[in-house]
Order: C-alpha cells, then sequence, then structure tokens
C-alpha cells in the first residue's frame, strides 16, 4: 500500500510556471512507477508524465514534452512535476499515481492503481 498527496497546485498566467510535488507514504523501498495525469472538465483522463523510481526513466506526453520536468527526491519520497511555458489548455487537475513493485507501464489510469486526492492548476490568458 501506498498513500500520495499532492500539493503545489495554484493559478497562473500563460507562461508562467509551477512546481507539483507527489509525496508517498506506506511504500518507501522497492520499485515502482509514479505518474503525473490530469483531467480537465469534461474530458478524459489525460496521462502526463511517468517515472521508474529505480532507474530514473522518465517518459512525457507528446503536448508537454520540452515544457514539463519530471524529477525525484529518493531521501522525501517525492516526486516532482516542473511545469514551465504553461498554456491554457494545462488547466486541470493534476493528480499522482502510482504502482508499485513493477516497471512503468503506459500512461492509461488502469495501469496505476494507487492515486492521490489530486490538485487543481489553473492557467489564464
Amino acid at each position: 500500500q501506498v498513500q500520495l498527496v499532492e500539493s503545489g497546485g495554484d493559478s497562473v498566467q500563460a507562461g508562467g510556471s509551477l512546481r507539483l510535488s507527489c509525496a508517498a507514504s506506506g511504500y518507501t523501498y522497492g520499485r515502482k512507477c509514479v505518474a503525473w495525469f490530469r483531467q480537465a472538465p469534461g474530458k478524459e483522463r489525460e496521462g502526463v508524465s511517468n517515472i521508474d523510481t529505480n532507474s530514473g526513466g522518465t517518459y512525457y506526453t507528446d503536448s508537454v514534452k520540452g515544457r514539463f520536468t519530471i524529477s525525484q527526491d529518493n531521501a522525501k519520497n517525492t516526486v516532482y512535476l516542473q511545469m514551465n511555458s504553461l498554456k491554457p489548455e494545462d488547466t486541470a487537475m493534476y493528480y499522482c499515481a502510482a504502482r508499485l513493485r513493477n516497471y512503468c507501464a503506459a500512461l492509461r489510469p488502469e495501469n496505476y492503481p494507487y492515486w492521490g486526492q489530486g490538485t487543481q492548476v489553473t492557467v489564464s490568458s
């Protein structure tokens, strides 16, 4: 079992930056994959990025490549999502999710059994 708590969401203007944090507890050792998803009103949940906490390997969906960076601080058991050059279309609830004892899988919600409560990101034009 793992508990995930997101933070860092806020309202910013287009072109601005935010850093989201996902703090994990209850499963501090062993391989896991941590992902960020987002969901805008009326839209399906979309995978944004993931990181293999053992290898450090990362993946990004095309719409955020070059703008978002996922990273980890193993000492704090925390994964970050640095979001730069934000656009209004990045507006969504952002969720942290995890799969344990396994490699990263495709960014589909059904591949990640553990979820945080979400943090809201709003980007105004």
